[in-house]
């Protein structure tokens, strides 16, 4: 494995790895920041066999021992940039700091006895999803557990607003909070370098997915939108991104983010308003289409997703949610539709 197709050095001898992924993002962005007790790891990436390879046998290359590594920090709780993170205390000794939302978000979906993934079924089968696709949906969900195991045991708290607990690079960095992606999800501000390791609340050509969740925020879109806007508030002149490359023009990526899901509610309305009321199954299979098929993965979120714009256009008016009669599963089925 070469460093020079997988490393990446930013200055003041920042590290971007590139760490593998088995699915259509190809890659997540680890960071590695030098400090004065040791490497502070950012988002080590998804417990798979080829992510444990790729840090592996990087590392010595690097010429950095597991030891040399004194503390990791999550921007959020998504698998895969928590999936690691156990695996590399149990190596480093180093403690895992995240926000508490966060951490308890990483344990609702898969610490000892989690309901969560019957809640989130129930939910789409009241949404559309057919009796048909469960099986596969179930299966997705089960598949995850594997690859965030074992559960970080010393975790420590970042509080957005406050100084990040840990020096990084030299420099205290501010935690900036930012809901809709992720609950708790965190970015880091250096005020004096006015650089940004924003994970995936904003990315520079992709956009990232909207997670609704059964028992979570009932307004996860307005809600990302309003971080959005937050964070267009900081004089970034460089991003550090969860995927792809390294940008600059922040605020103008922000607008771009925010178009595009003004585009993608008046696209969700238009159809229903054409067509009459609809489950937000067939929504999402109108708007995302062939990508979904046979992809429980790639179902799960593009379903989360509609869900999410569905809700934001209900909140304003737009649409009210009607109960069909038909049962589902044994729940009523939720369509959407025009006032």
């Amino acid at each position: 494995m070469s460093v020079s197709s997988f490393v990446t050095e930013h200055g003041n001898g920042w590290l971007r790895i590139k760490v593998p992924l088995p699915f259509s993002l190809k890659w997540v962005n680890a960071y590695l920041l030098p400090s004065d007790g040791g490497w502070t790891l950012i988002d080590p990436g998804l417990r798979s066999a080829d992510a444990e390879a790729c840090w592996q046998e990087l590392l010595p290359q690097l010429g950095i021992g597991f030891r040399d590594i004194a503390a990791i920090v999550l921007t959020h709780h998504h698998p895969d940039h928590y999936g690691l993170a156990g695996w590399f205390q149990e190596r480093t000794g180093a403690p895992v700091y995240m926000s508490e939302s966060a951490h308890r978000a990483a344990l609702r979906m898969w610490g000892e006895g989690e309901t969560f993934s019957e809640e989130l079924v129930a939910a789409f089968l009241a949404f559309g999803l057919p009796g048909e696709r469960v099986a596969a949906m179930r299966g997705h969900l089960a598949g995850v557990l594997s690859q965030v195991l074992p559960h970080p045991e010393d975790v420590r708290t970042i509080v957005p607003g406050e100084a990040l607990p840990v020096e990084m690079a030299g420099t205290n960095w501010l935690a900036i909070g930012g809901e809709g992606h992720a609950p708790g999800h965190v970015s880091f501000y250096d005020p004096r370098g006015r650089r940004m390791l924003c994970g995936d609340q904003v990315l520079p050509d992709i956009t990232p997915n909207i997670g609704w969740l059964p028992g979570g925020d009932p307004d996860p879109l307005k809600s990302y939108i309003e971080s959005l806007e937050r964070l267009s508030a900081y004089d970034t002149v460089m991003a550090f991104p969860g995927h792809r490359d390294p940008f600059a023009d922040v605020s103008g990526r922000i607008e771009s983010t925010i178009r595009h899901h003004d585009r993608r509610l008046q696209a969700m309305y238009g159809i229903i308003a054409e067509q009459g009321p609809m489950t937000p199954f067939d929504v999402c299979e109108r708007v995302f289409g062939a990508r979904l098929s046979g992809n429980a993965h790639q179902l799960r979120f593009g379903l989360a997703e509609t869900i999410a714009h569905l809700v934001r256009l209900e909140e304003t008016g737009r649409l009210v949610r009607i109960f069909s009669e038909t049962p589902g599963e044994g729940c009523p089925v939720i369509r959407f539709g025009v006032p």
